[in-house]
């Protein structure tokens, strides 16, 4: 671990010796021009930072702050200060420093934050070994795929990631853009860096300049006072442009000015400002069609489609539903205190030939909604919304699978069509078990068994 303690007082400065073990590396610094250049040039795990360093004000220890935190993100900050500045690293503490400790320092108290702190590292290490097993090099992403077109995907992912180039994610609603995009980040150089996600399609077009790169105070009626924008936020590390075609006009002539020169300037701002970030940029609307309307400039366009990924929608790769599926139970099992394994033949057949407007994230939904409901080990049809049934083609969900014997595809597609009947048939009816049976052409408890066999329950259909 090592710790940078940023102040001018030497009574703090003569016992850290006695606080920090010899395991800790202690940089000290007793002025600010010291102190920002050591943390510019090295990496702190933690940082106790005299409040005066930061700024003659609170505004401007809180801008200060605001700096410090773009560029590390990860770093745990302490605040030092005299007592009579106690209302001003409040609002410090607001914006996220982790906690503050006022002067003379106790020794005591100075230890036990920083063993707090010590041992909030390394949960963090190993969140963050979690996070490397998760996103490992021979991973495809959340699950393995067998989508030819998105294991091609992946392959492209891996040897633009290391790259700056800037990657332009299409396709629906719901698709995963959102992760692709952060595949690229944490495969990047930029990966200890920040991440900074942007949707554009969530902000006014009033406020897009603004959000994007910043204001000077007075710019507008509301500007009380200087905003950074998610560009400078974002400098050294990857932002990512989520829904870009609904950019205005004049945002769209900013963006191309930071793709082509690195540089832009705040709204109501004159001096230009460099970064150095790595874009990526994502759509659900054709933006070649769009420039053909003339609704998104053709310079832009070209600037952003370097290297164009195509997602395609959760439909077209219906054979990673099930992995999906399996994983997203494994997770909504460990969250809760029930077990759910799997999801039954029929149900999952059904699932595999639903056309997913949605696409993953309706997927998301429906699972965790199904797994509240189920009941069993397993998910079953009375989980999900019958709506995903009847929406399904009733041909399509006898599916042909070739690497089955003929007898064994045929008993499972009879399975499938057995269950199938019995639960529209007992949608019809409502659940009354007699009048099922009855048109069935069976016995109630012959009905009763079909029913305890595909897991079928008939409160689930009484109106």
């Amino acid at each position: 671990m090592k710790v940078l303690i940023a102040t001018d007082k030497q009574d703090a400065l003569s016992k850290t010796d006695q606080v920090f073990s010899e395991t800790i590396e202690v940089v000290l610094a007793a002025n600010p021009p010291t102190a920002f250049k050591k943390f510019d040039e090295e990496s702190f795990d933690l940082v106790f930072w005299e409040f005066k360093f930061l700024g003659s004000s609170v505004d401007a220890a809180a801008e200060q702050y605001k700096n410090i935190k773009s560029k590390r993100p990860g770093v745990q900050l302490v605040v030092l200060a005299d007592n009579d500045n106690i209302r001003d690293v409040i609002e410090l503490i607001k914006l996220g420093a982790v906690d503050y400790l006022t002067h003379p320092v106790d020794m005591a108290e100075w230890k036990l934050l920083t063993e707090r702190n010590i041992v909030q590292e390394r949960r963090q290490a190993e969140l963050d070994s979690l996070r490397d097993l998760f996103w490992r090099s021979d991973d495809y992403d959340l699950v393995s795929t067998k989508n030819p077109k998105m294991k091609r995907i992946y392959d492209m992912i891996k040897e633009v990631a290391p790259t700056n180039s800037i990657v332009l994610l299409n396709g629906e609603t719901g698709v995963g853009k959102g992760v692709m995009a952060k595949l690229i980040h944490r495969h990047s150089e930029r990966k200890d860096r920040q991440f900074i996600h942007v949707h554009c399609g969530a902000i006014s077009e009033s406020l897009i300049e603004s959000e994007l790169f910043g204001h000077e105070k007075g710019a507008f009626t509301s500007a009380i006072k200087r905003k950074l924008g998610k560009f400078e936020l974002a400098n050294q590390g990857t932002i990512f442009l989520d829904e870009i075609s609904t950019l205005s006009a004049a945002a769209q002539v900013k963006l191309l000015q930071v793709l082509q020169d690195s540089i832009f300037q705040r709204v109501g701002g004159e001096s230009d400002i460099k970064v150095n970030v790595r874009v990526i940029a994502a759509t659900n609307e054709n933006l070649k069609d769009l420039v053909e309307q003339n609704k998104f400039r053709k310079d832009l366009y070209y600037r952003l489609n370097v290297f164009p990924v195509d997602v395609p929608a959760l439909r077209d790769r219906a054979e990673d539903i099930e992995s999906l599926i399996l994983t997203l139970l494994e997770k909504l099992s460990s969250e809760h205190s029930k077990k759910i394994n799997g999801i039954e033949e029929s149900s999952l057949l059904a699932l595999k030939s639903y056309n997913w407007p949605g696409n993953i994230r309706e997927l998301e939904n429906l699972v965790e909604r199904a797994f509240i409901l189920e009941r069993s080990h397993q998910l079953s049809s009375g989980s999900f919304p019958m709506e995903i049934f009847e929406a399904v083609d009733k041909q399509s969900i006898l599916a042909i699978d070739t690497e089955l014997s003929l007898a064994s595809a045929r008993a499972r597609n009879s399975e499938v069509f057995e269950k199938q009947y019995l639960v529209e048939l007992l949608s019809e009816t409502e659940g009354k078990i007699n009048l099922t049976a009855q048109r069935a052409g069976i016995s109630e408890r012959q009905l009763n068994n079909l029913m305890k066999k595909h897991q079928i329950f008939k409160e689930d259909f009484k109106s």
